[in-house]
Order: C-alpha cells, then structure tokens, then sequence
C-alpha cells in the first residue's frame, strides 16, 4: 500500500466554476498506483468541489445561474457580511454543495465517466487562491 499527499493552489477569476481535472489527472498518473482511491479537499467555507459534466459549458452556466437563485446577494437575508454581500451566500452555497470528493482509481487513472470533469466551485465575486488538497491511497 502506498500513499502521497500534495498540495494544489488554483487561482480563481471570481465567481464561477473551474476545471481542475488536469492538475489532478496529471498528479495520479506521477505516483504510480494501479487500483486506488483519492480523496480531493477543499480547505475553504466559501468555494466547494463538484464532478460536473465537462462538454457543455451552458452547464456550468445554468449551474451558477441556479445558486444565485437559491442563495442570492441581498443584505436583508443575512445577518453575517463580514467580507462583504457575498460573504453568506457563499457559505450557503457552500454547505448546499460539498468540500470533499473521493474518487476510485483503476489501471492507474480516475475512474471518471465520459463526460464528467473535476471542478472547483468559487462562491465569491473577487479573484482568490485556493488550496486543494489531494491524497492517495492504494497499490
């Protein structure tokens, strides 16, 4: 059994979704292991982790369009705004979506369907940094 841990900083352009399937692909393929598991974890409450389809773009659209509906910018909702009108809304987007993915590998690749990508999901409106963290387990 055999394991490794790495660190992925991703810089956001503000709100939206990132493809970040090729760092990820490129960081499985150096460690060598035919059958395992990697675990990806965000270390942020204002950005989540989704696997998306990775064809149309026009989904990544609808699916930001559909979270500013269910957690729109409007100061009368909430009470925490300490980073600004956006600071609730994207924990709220956050907490709707998630911050950690595991994904099973096969014959040393990411056991991904045909359409399905790696993103990071940014919640907030200006540009950030954001650390990933993946870890990899098996033989």
């Amino acid at each position: 059994m055999r394991q490794a841990l790495h660190h992925l900083e991703i810089d956001t352009p503000g709100r939206g979704l990132v493809d970040i399937t090729a760092p990820i692909r490129e960081f499985v393929g150096e460690q060598s292991i035919d059958i395992g598991l990697l675990t990806i974890f965000c270390r942020h409450t204002s950005a989540s982790l989704l696997i998306q389809e990775n064809a149309d773009p026009s989904v990544q659209r609808d699916l930001e369009r559909y979270f500013e509906t269910i957690a729109p910018e409007d100061p009368r909702r909430y009470e925490h705004d300490t980073e600004g009108p956006d600071d609730m809304p994207a924990h709220l987007r956050t907490a709707l979506t998630q911050v950690q993915l595991s994904i099973p590998l096969e014959h040393g690749r990411l056991v991904l369907g045909t359409w399905q990508g790696i993103y990071l999901f940014e919640h907030r409106a200006r540009t950030h940094t954001r650390e990933v963290v993946l870890h990899i387990m098996g033989s």
